[in-house]
């Protein structure tokens, strides 16, 4: 079976330390959690910023200052800035994140409105996702293709992809147990419903997190995991870094069978170029 991609998505823009104190908010703290997940076996971090207090923010600059921070100890890693942001920003502030140098690899591209509760409404016109993947593709950087449900998937093919702006093979990112249900039943929709030749991560949010990871491994995907989604070791039990958890899937695929990737291969596998 192909190796397995450990993606690290270690502080989104939601968490708080009130919740989990290990969550990062400083670019010291962000810098230890990248390191922490790199060293325990993520080839790729999936990154989101905050100001010093928390605040998520998408300034360029603040993007640029951890990834450098990140590249001097995670020197090959997959850096994936988030252009998700966090609820209420706008399309041009969300894209500020894929304004730094180098130039990132991928960014994150979310294919659909999301209900994230109570009144709080993620949206993702269908504008919004045609010029994001327009924007994407004019700079070079790859999309992780980032669905909630299947209609999401659906979206993706007719907003995007029948106009010529997505290239193929397609990277996709399975969210599972915010707006679709996250077992393996529905798993298994999603992974039938991509194009053939196309790569894709799956995460569980909250107490599906373990469940979600272990049924990707198993059926070929390549899996996240990380504060952003999760964050539990196990029932009642915190995880004290994220590093914690990417050490845990690595267990879960030696148990599988499945080797973990590098990031040289991660990028072999993503068709993304050699780093250089």
């Amino acid at each position: 079976m192909e190796k397995l991609i450990i993606s690290a998505c270690i502080c989104g823009a939601e968490v708080t330390k009130e919740q989990n104190p290990n969550v990062p908010y400083t670019v010291e703290e962000i810098v230890r959690e990248a390191k922490s997940a790199y060293d325990a076996g993520a080839a790729l971090i999936h990154l989101h910023v905050r100001e010093d207090d928390g605040t998520p923010t998408q300034s360029k600059e603040r993007f640029q200052v951890c990834v450098d921070a990140i590249r001097k100890e995670c020197p090959d890693a997959i850096i994936q800035p988030s252009t998700g942001g966090a609820v209420g920003m706008t399309d041009l502030e969300r894209l500020e994140s894929t304004e730094i140098t180098p130039t990132p690899e991928m960014a994150t591209l979310d294919c659909g409105t999301c209900n994230f509760g109570g009144d709080d409404i993620f949206v993702n016109t269908n504008t919004t996702i045609e010029n994001f993947a327009k924007i994407l593709k004019e700079r070079g950087i790859k999309p992780e293709l980032e669905v909630f449900d299947k209609g999401m998937i659906d979206l993706a093919m007719k907003v995007a992809d029948r106009k010529g702006l997505l290239v193929h093979p397609l990277h996709w990112d399975f969210v599972l147990g915010v707006q679709m249900n996250a077992t393996i039943e529905d798993l298994v929709i999603m992974k039938n419903a991509i194009p053939a030749g196309s790569t894709w991560t799956a995460t569980g949010i909250g107490k599906t997190a373990w469940d979600i990871a272990a049924g990707t491994i198993a059926m070929g995907g390549h899996v996240r995991v990380g504060f952003e989604d999760n964050l539990y070791l196990e029932k009642g039990v915190l995880a004290k870094s994220n590093g914690e958890m990417v050490a845990k899937a690595v267990e879960i695929a030696k148990l599988l069978g499945r080797p973990i990737a590098t990031p040289a291969e991660a990028r072999e596998i993503l068709s993304l170029p050699p780093l250089k």
